[in-house]
């Protein structure tokens, strides 16, 4: 008679807890979609008018958001408050569609950016997954890297420098590309165990990953009329 080991315990928790967050991941498309659509409805003239105030608002209100869930995070509310803030998330991508959807490619872009959103994730998640590698060594450049971009982008609201945008997604391409690899590596090797969050965490990289891919394309791509 086998009984189950220790190692075997624990790789078996590490699997339930990926399957969890590749389904929970899958759900909150959902409401990001249905928020999309929404967004892409909404008349966002006072972010037009006031980007600074616009941007610090939305950051402000996905920032509540986020704690939110962190806060409710072992309980079936943590779930709605990720579902919540996914939907926000969704509307949010409102003003970006808006414009990219005013270019004459502009649908054929936005699906190009959702394709190598999807790629660059399936691509990463699977080197995670199969070489169960243990990536915690990129943190702390990581999160340098991040803390230093958001500076960079909360400066860029007052000087609206066209080529600093531009470098600004190109290294936010980078910086959440890496960031897959390092928060699936997490939940392989047992950094992670709580689904909710390692679904949060997997749905601001693939979402800031769509995001800066479409920001590159509409600027190289992008036919205007």
């Amino acid at each position: 008679m086998q009984y189950p080991t220790a190692t075997g315990t624990f790789v078996s928790e590490q699997n339930r807890v990926l399957r969890n967050t590749y389904l929970m991941l899958s759900l909150t498309m959902i409401p990001t979609v249905i928020g999309a659509f929404i967004g892409m409805s909404i008349n966002f003239s006072f972010m037009a008018q006031h980007p600074v105030m616009g941007g610090l608002l939305m950051f402000g209100a996905m920032m509540g958001m986020m704690f939110a869930v962190t806060a409710l995070k072992d309980s079936v509310w943590g779930i709605l408050a990720l579902l919540g803030f996914t939907l926000l998330a969704g509307i949010f991508l409102g003003p970006i569609l808006q414009v990219a959807l005013h270019l004459r490619n502009g649908a054929q872009l936005v699906a190009m950016a959702a394709g190598g959103t999807g790629i660059i994730f399936f691509t990463l998640a699977t080197i995670a997954t199969v070489t169960k590698r243990d990536f915690s060594f990129m943190g702390k450049f990581l999160f340098i890297g991040l803390v230093l971009l958001i500076v960079a982008s909360l400066a860029n609201m007052f000087f609206q420098i066209p080529a600093l945008s531009l470098t600004i997604s190109a290294i936010a391409v980078l910086i959440f590309s890496a960031y897959i690899l390092f928060d699936v590596s997490r939940i392989v090797n047992g950094g992670e165990t709580n689904y909710v969050m390692a679904t949060l965490g997997l749905y601001l990289n693939i979402y800031n990953l769509f995001i800066s891919l479409l920001q590159l394309l509409m600027a190289f791509s992008g036919e205007r009329d």
